[in-house]
């Protein structure tokens, strides 16, 4: 009789303690779901700098929009909490939750990093969108942080730079021997074997070394951003293209455990918040940067100047030795390179006949 009425009960409290659990487990998620979360976002940016600083801001206010409220994030500029080259660190320790810079900074953690914000001659904006969401690109990028305690997504792009202050005239390759130039990242590396010397600089401090002659020349983004840094006051000449950073991304880096702990529907905010950030920057940048090299022409009597075409295959071909020699150096950076390579010569050959084929025939 004992053994029947078990077998009876058994089934009874599997179906209670089930429902016991989904119960707690429910009541857990409602709690997730109400509670406020407060973040801080390190920047590399000033404080509301154009373009780079506010979209920072605006990402803060449409995930706040978003959420109701629910996730609330403190933007801070460069130095307000942390100095601009340490946001890397600050995000994976966990002393903020999120960061808002560029991954050629971080090279000393990981030699793979670089090649995720710009090549030098590699892909524009849309092109590195297009492989970042379809390409493989966001899964590299996440395999390279996931050992840093660190989730990553675009949040941004600058377009196609500007090659940069400078000044001296840059008329010959002899021109780039002994040139001292704030240029971070594989343009870095490239101007060293040209025969410069390359200097890192956070953005707040380029203005101050060009005007004092502590540096020769600057690149820092283009017309939008270095009209807000007056560097046309610093140097004479303005050349371009940007062959060094045709469609530099910008990450937004979240500190793992920190986006662990968030509800499922607070993570897509911020997944989607990103995207939505990452497209309207660049637009941003684009307009503003049209209307800012107008202004500079007109009112400041900027010289814009052409890079020489032979400077400019000189740099070319320095460009293919140093990515080659990097990708080699490390195996993650073999595997960023070869993923990358194979992809531009796919949309290469694809724009041939669509975007530069029609920019030729429209002008």
């Amino acid at each position: 009789m004992k053994k029947i009425v078990i077998r009876f009960l058994l089934p009874m409290l599997s179906v209670l303690l089930l429902s016991a659990c989904q119960q707690e487990q429910a009541a857990n998620q409602t709690q997730a779901e109400q509670q406020t979360f407060r973040w801080k976002m390190v920047t590399s940016w000033p404080k509301n700098f154009p373009g780079l600083g506010t979209s920072a801001e605006h990402f803060a206010q449409v995930v706040n929009e978003m959420s109701a409220g629910r996730l609330q994030i403190k933007v801070y500029g460069a130095g307000e909490l942390v100095p601009a080259l340490e946001v890397f660190d600050a995000v994976s320790q966990g002393t903020a939750e999120m960061g808002h810079s560029s991954p050629y900074y971080w090279k000393g953690k990981a030699v793979a990093a670089q090649f995720f914000t710009t090549v030098p001659f590699g892909m524009t904006a849309l092109e590195m969108n297009s492989w970042m969401q379809y390409g493989g690109g966001q899964e590299l990028l996440t395999e390279l942080y996931t050992p840093f305690n660190l989730v990553v997504f675009p949040a941004g792009n600058s377009g196609i730079q500007m090659a940069g202050w400078f000044n001296k005239e840059i008329n010959s390759v002899a021109d780039l021997k002994g040139l001292k130039m704030r240029i971070p990242g594989l343009g870095g590396e490239v101007l060293a074997r040209a025969g410069g010397t390359p200097v890192m600089l956070p953005g707040g401090e380029v203005f101050t070394a060009l005007q004092t002659g502590a540096i020769d020349a600057t690149e820092w983004v283009g017309p939008y951003n270095d009209l807000a840094f007056g560097l046309h006051k610093a140097a004479k000449y303005y050349y371009y293209p940007g062959w060094h950073e045709p469609g530099s991304l910008i990450e937004l880096m979240i500190n793992k455990p920190a986006f662990e702990r968030l509800p499922a529907d607070l993570q897509a905010i911020v997944r989607i918040a990103a995207q939505a950030v990452n497209d309207k920057m660049l637009a941003e940048m684009t307009a503003r940067s049209m209307q800012a090299l107008n202004d500079m022409q007109q009112n400041h009597g900027v010289q814009l100047r052409p890079l020489p075409d032979d400077v400019l295959q000189h740099l070319k071909g320095i460009s293919a030795e140093v990515l080659k020699d990097i990708a080699a150096s490390d195996p993650m950076a073999q595997k960023v390179f070869n993923s990358m390579s194979t992809y531009t010569d796919q949309i290469r050959a694809y724009h041939a006949v669509t975007e530069q084929a029609y920019m030729n025939a429209r002008d």
